[in-house]
């Protein structure tokens, strides 16, 4: 599974660790997390990520 870096702060979202505050299991591939997902640091949308 890839990481993902918000183009805008840097934070990384690791599918390994998942986004535990925003009740995304450990293991959750990018893929599968909802499009409603925001940046727990910066508050932008999924779209605003890349692939590390």
């Amino acid at each position: 599974m890839k990481n993902y870096v918000c183009d805008i702060c840097g934070y990384v979202y690791n599918p390994e660790e998942g986004c535990p505050d925003q009740g995304i299991a450990p293991g959750t591939p990018w893929e599968d997390v909802k499009d409603d997902f925001v940046c727990p640091l910066c508050g932008v949308g999924k779209d605003q990520f890349s692939e590390e």
